[in-house]
């Protein structure tokens, strides 16, 4: 069986989504982050790249975040249930996979079905698809070109949709970022898991390593989705590595925390 997460039915999905609307809504959702800080879970254990010095930086007091790191087995004995979101961060998804294990990624995803925030970046983006046996299957994307996934790294320009723009608090139709090897999204037309929504797109590329040209142009970039109760955002490039962009992290939180949040 390829998933370790139980199915989220997509009908049951569509009408929870719609009695809860007015919980989902991004500007509920912040509008209560600022009552209290955001409570953030960073994934810091094997697969994980930089064990988050860029994500803590981003991720300050003064913005209304308070996180902790925490490691694979924490997530499997409950920790999750302290934290509005947990953050998925660069490395490896495979790695990250392996050391949750089935009883871990179970956790992940029974966090998020109850309501709990999900931030991919670049690696977390690869756990959270519906792509691979070892995947979480929170968001509905497959990736284009896996063969080729390791095309190198450097600069790119993104170009946000209406609505990416909007949910990035971005005024610009494109803006340049790091990319390190992240997935290239489709979508993967999975009817037990809810469309996503495309925020951005690759305007530029990287094909080193014998990678075709054109091909990573006009894949999704960024891309946010529901499972269950719960919100889940990805990026395949890396905002947190980027100066000036620590923002697009900011907008990624305080969205995913918005549906548990709107609770309180």
């Amino acid at each position: 069986m390829k998933m370790v997460c139980p199915k989220v039915n997509a009908i049951a999905v569509a009408w929870l989504v719609a009695i809860m609307s007015p919980l989902l809504h991004p500007a509920r959702g912040e509008e209560a982050a600022g009552r209290q800080p955001i409570r953030i879970a960073i994934y810091a254990d094997s697969g994980a790249g930089e064990k988050a010095p860029n994500l803590s930086r981003c991720l300050s007091p003064a913005s209304k975040f308070v996180y902790q790191l925490v490691t694979a087995k924490e997530i499997r004995d409950g920790a999750l249930d302290r934290f509005d979101v947990v953050i998925h961060p660069g490395g490896s998804g495979q790695k990250q996979a392996n050391a949750l294990g089935v009883d871990g990624r179970r956790a992940v995803c029974g966090f998020v079905e109850r309501g709990g925030g999900y931030v991919g970046i670049c690696a977390g983006a690869y756990l959270a698809s519906d792509h691979f046996v070892w995947s979480l299957g929170l968001l509905d994307a497959r990736f284009v070109d896996r063969k080729h996934w390791a095309r190198g790294t450097g600069e790119v320009q993104l170009r946000l949709s209406e609505l990416g723009r909007k949910a990035l608090g971005v005024d610009r139709e494109t803006l340049a970022i790091y990319y390190g090897q992240g997935p290239l999204l489709a979508p993967d037309h999975n009817d037990d898991i809810p469309d996503y929504e495309l925020l951005a797109t690759y305007e530029t590329e990287i094909a080193e390593n014998g990678a075709p040209a054109g091909v990573m142009k006009g894949t999704a970039a960024i891309a946010r989705g529901i499972y269950g109760r719960g919100r889940v955002f990805c990026f395949s490039p890396h905002p947190e590595k980027t100066a000036g962009l620590e923002t697009l992290v900011h907008a990624a939180v305080r969205w995913a925390a918005g549906a548990r949040n709107a609770d309180q």
